[in-house]
């Protein structure tokens, strides 16, 4: 900026920059993209530039007449086709040349006053033919500190001036607005009509316009010529007049930060949008995490239930066998039954029959369904792992509906692939998970503990450890009649050895008991253990993308939120 600044002003300006390269900063962590940051760059960089008037409109609505007239001489190729097929870049110089300076753009420069304090840009057509023509076009239109807007008598507000109108307003830029050829209407109604048709077109479609001016470029040209009775007809008068009122020293300062500023705020906004609709997605993957680990505490709270509950059923049919066991004791060791138990095989065969009965397959059995539902309540959690995942996906793919997809390095992006990866995950977990091979490990090693005993050999079942067990006391008892009288036997020793044999009985069978549940409840505590770090490690990954996710863009909330406040301080204090 080539003028005199105050205090004042040097210090909207250093806080401006401040504030700008901050959010530079701040979007540079961010996945805004090379177009959308690119204007920001340019707008700090050019805060200590000259003063940037772009000029745009259609192609035939006489832009390059128009910066003639205004430039007093005819440095710019007009014409009724499109003859501005580059940017053209006009600044101060000591002789009127054109150069090439970048792709697709010229520097005119012109001994002319007005160039000391103000760069102006003559642009293509917004309709132009050459599609990069509009890419040019639009791609200045943010670096500008003001855009007079150029449409013509005979065919005002044309459907693609409105599209690149509302470019111009997303980014926020002031805009005067010039109805050109206003001469080739002959009446003062004609005219009254058409520009109270564009002035009302354009708020109701911009908002704020700064100014509508009808002129006549060709009219101040040639009165600017030669013929200043054409001055007053062609309308210059007022709209030069509002420029340099407007461009004054004060006027380019105000406008110089409003520039960036507004580019800084389009964007801020945006990306505020962005990180409150990245911090709902977050809250929607907490829940989702959430939701999984209450799952897992109910169903760990279930299970725990549940399973005491079945292994009661197995410790049941023990505690039957042991009653029964005592009933048959107390029957046949009596006085009255010692012929009876001199016939060893006669009540061996008593004890296979009323005793054991069919305990050994009632357990066997009983284990069999216990170890087969803890496996299955297992694949269901897994199942149901991967099912709540699968619908929260589904949800997510709604929320970006009409979309291509998320851009790699995104929030969504990441959070889908993660969410993929888990899905993946726990549906092979599922699909791979073999219930038959998980049901003969634990089996297994429940009957290891019925070998551990010593009671049975290895490699048998369940069932034939504890007939095994109540047999051993059987044999206690056929020792017991050996070697002695019926007489003794009934006074002293009989009552004696019949509490004594239901307590080994009983011990016996505590003992199998003991250790047949030790070792499944073990088993199942090491199989739920397994299974929720099966889940745990799988969620992992995703767990700690959500934390860290949480602080990053709950950061990135906080300071965006602080430079909207400090842009809009700015701007106010700019407008007042």
């Amino acid at each position: 900026m080539d003028t005199i600044l105050t205090s004042d002003q040097e210090e909207l300006l250093k806080r401006t920059r401040n504030v700008l390269s901050q959010l530079r900063d701040i979007l540079g962590t961010t996945a805004v993209s090379p177009q959308e940051f690119l204007p920001l760059t340019e707008s700090i960089r050019q805060l200590d530039e000259l003063f940037l008037l772009v000029i745009t409109g259609e192609f035939n609505a006489g832009k390059s007449a128009f910066i003639n007239a205004l430039m007093g001489q005819p440095l710019l190729t007009e014409g009724v086709t499109p003859t501005t097929a580059q940017i053209y870049l006009l600044r101060y110089g000591d002789k009127a040349e054109q150069k090439p300076v970048e792709k697709g753009v010229w520097l005119q420069t012109a001994p002319i006053k007005l160039l000391h304090q103000i760069s102006i840009v003559d642009t293509p057509g917004t309709n132009a033919i050459l599609r990069e023509h509009e890419a040019l076009t639009a791609e200045f239109i943010p670096r500008s500190d003001l855009v007079i807007f150029i449409t013509s008598a005979d065919r005002p507000f044309t459907e693609s001036e409105r599209h690149f109108l509302t470019q111009i307003r997303d980014w926020g830029k002031k805009i005067v607005l010039i109805i050109n050829k206003i001469d080739i209407l002959d009446k003062e109604s004609d005219r009254q009509q058409v520009i109270t048709f564009v002035t009302e077109s354009a708020r109701q479609l911009v908002g704020d316009i700064s100014a509508v001016f009808a002129v006549s470029a060709k009219l101040a040209q040639r009165a600017k010529g030669g013929q200043p009775k054409l001055w007053d007809a062609s309308g210059f008068e007022a709209m030069e007049l509002f420029i340099h009122e407007t461009l004054d020293d004060d006027g380019r300062f105000q406008l110089k930060l409003l520039n960036p500023l507004g580019v800084g705020h389009k964007l801020v906004r945006k990306q505020l949008e962005q990180v409150e609709s990245d911090l709902d997605s977050l809250k929607d993957d907490k829940m989702l995490l959430d939701d999984i680990e209450g799952q897992m505490t109910y169903y760990n709270d279930d299970m725990q239930r549940n399973f005491k509950a079945r292994l009661g059923e197995v410790n049941n049919i023990i505690y039957a066998m042991e009653k029964r066991g005592d009933d048959f004791f107390d029957e046949m060791m009596r006085m009255g039954r010692i012929p009876d138990l001199l016939r060893n095989k006669k009540i061996e065969a008593a004890f296979e029959a009323q005793v054991i009965g069919d305990t050994p397959k009632k357990i066997e059995l009983g284990v069999s369904e216990l170890v087969d539902w803890m496996v299955e309540q297992d694949l269901r959690q897994w199942t149901a792992v991967a099912d709540h995942l699968a619908t929260r996906k589904e949800d997510h793919r709604h929320r970006i509906i009409g979309q291509s997809g998320p851009r790699e390095g995104t929030l969504a992006y990441d959070r889908q692939r993660l969410i993929d990866s888990i899905g993946t995950a726990t549906r092979t977990a599922v699909d791979t998970y073999d219930k038959d091979q998980e049901a003969h490990a634990i089996a297994q090693s429940a009957r290891q503990a019925v070998v551990n005993t010593g009671l049975a050999g290895v490699g048998v079942g369940l069932g034939v450890a504890v007939a095994a067990a109540a047999h051993l006391v059987w044999l206690d008892v056929t020792g017991i009649m050996a070697g002695f009288t019926a007489a003794v036997i009934g006074l002293f020793i009989l009552p004696a050895r019949r509490r004594r044999v239901k307590h080994d009985l009983h011990e016996k069978l505590d003992d199998l008991r003991n250790r047949l549940m030790d070792n499944l409840t073990e088993q199942f505590d090491r199989e739920m253990r397994r299974s929720s770090q099966r889940i745990e490690d799988v969620l992992a990954p995703f767990t700690r993308f959500v934390r860290s996710e949480q602080d990053k863009i709950g950061t990135q909330h906080t300071e965006l939120v602080e430079l909207e406040a400090h842009i809009m301080g700015l701007l106010a204090q700019l407008n007042n």
